[in-house]
């Protein structure tokens, strides 16, 4: 890529970023660019949006194991 498509490439991903923060949409700068890249080669924007809504809602995985509630009366 040279400078200047480099250049205006960076200027755009700020832009975008700097929008997306206004939104208050969560998305770190990595993955809005590939989300914008996935678009640049063709991919639907609203199954993007669709995906990214339902990867929030599932329950966030942890380092520590579950814990479970042990019956008061075992045998």
């Amino acid at each position: 890529m040279d400078p200047d498509a480099a250049r205006t490439a960076r200027e755009s991903l700020d832009l975008a970023f700097h929008m997306s923060k206004l939104l208050d949409t969560g998305l770190d700068r990595h993955s809005l660019s590939v989300l914008i890249t996935l678009c640049d080669l063709g991919l639907n924007p609203e199954a993007h949006a669709a995906l990214v809504k339902e990867l929030r809602r599932e329950p966030q995985l942890s380092s520590s194991p579950p814990t479970y509630a042990v019956p008061s009366s075992l045998p």
